[in-house]
């Protein structure tokens, strides 16, 4: 299984994670790029900051999209037709 399906299998059992938890746990190298592919193949990959006692932390989560996302995603389709 690849690092970026490790990733994905995470994330759909409710896992939050930072960018360190993400490159330590499945040696991802370029998480940003693993991010950037899992949402190209249509998974809603969220960014979202979390506070913590030592200040905000950031976490990447799968979420549901927004109907405004829904709709400009079929209307992006639309004008490639």
């Amino acid at each position: 299984m690849s690092n970026t399906h490790r990733v994905l299998n995470a994330f759909m059992n409710g896992e939050e994670l930072t960018k360190a938890q993400i490159e330590s746990r499945y040696g991802v190298a370029n998480v940003t790029a693993t991010i950037s592919s899992l949402r190209m193949q249509g998974y809603p990959i969220y960014l979202n900051e979390r506070k913590t006692k030592d200040g905000i932390t950031m976490k990447y989560r799968l979420g549901t999209p927004s109907r405004e996302v829904i709709a400009a995603g079929y209307r992006a389709l639309a004008q490639g037709m």
